[in-house]
């Protein structure tokens, strides 16, 4: 992968990752506060401004990182995590459990956006405005799009390995029984080494991309 290739694809995908990390933490904590925990609003972190949710490494360097290692066929970024203190819900497991979900939910919703607007309003002015638009504004507008599937899809289905701290390790805390719930949390402080393991031998791979190959065909249906 040259120079001027990785360029264009960090262009490509810079606002796509940028938009799909702060509306999936934003999700959680508006979530989080319609079920009675407004600590999130309370740290101003319930804003679609950009800079509140940026993490210098995840939202930056690791997405770039990864476009240049892996030849641009796979990036994956992540925002500050929005606070949350479950002892703010009526029923902290379950509430916990719906507010992890919430992230993923609204990930696979901006991926089915991106493919309506790809093929209702992108695709069908591509043929009618002229080819030097079409090269100039059309061209470029389709494959920011493109990358914004990809990029929830990933993200959505990567979120879903059921490890805490990930949504799916969550989701799993809150449906497990008590007392299994309560020995499976405490993980958490190891999980994010258990992750960075996942990928790094590429076990990850074998959950995450029958996950992303479920959501991609069913996107395909629009």
């Amino acid at each position: 992968m040259d120079i001027s290739s990785t360029i264009q694809q960090v262009i490509i995908s810079a606002f796509p990752i940028l938009i799909a990390i702060v509306f999936h933490e934003l999700s959680h904590g508006f979530v989080a506060y319609k079920l009675g925990d407004h600590t999130a609003k309370l740290m101003g972190r319930l804003t679609l401004n950009p800079i509140a949710h940026i993490d210098p490494v995840g939202t930056i360097l690791m997405p770039i990182m990864l476009l240049v290692l892996t030849n641009g066929q796979f990036v994956f970024g992540y925002a500050k995590p929005v606070p949350i203190n479950p002892m703010n819900f009526k029923n902290p497991r379950k509430d916990m459990a719906i507010s992890a979900a919430a992230g993923p939910v609204t990930n696979i919703l901006l991926a089915v956006a991106s493919v309506l607007v790809l093929k209702y309003v992108l695709s069908p002015l591509s043929y009618v405005l002229s080819a030097d638009i079409s090269a100039t504004v059309m061209t470029p507008l389709i494959m920011i799009f493109q990358s914004s599937v990809a990029v929830n899809v990933v993200l959505a289905s990567f979120n879903m390995i059921p490890i805490p701290p990930l949504d799916g390790g969550r989701v799993l805390t809150g449906l497990l029984p008590y007392r299994q719930a309560a020995s499976f949390s405490r993980i958490e402080p190891y999980g994010f080494f258990i992750v960075i393991f996942l990928i790094v031998t590429g076990i990850a791979n074998y959950f995450v991309m029958p996950i992303v190959n479920l959501f991609l065909s069913i996107l395909h249906v629009f």
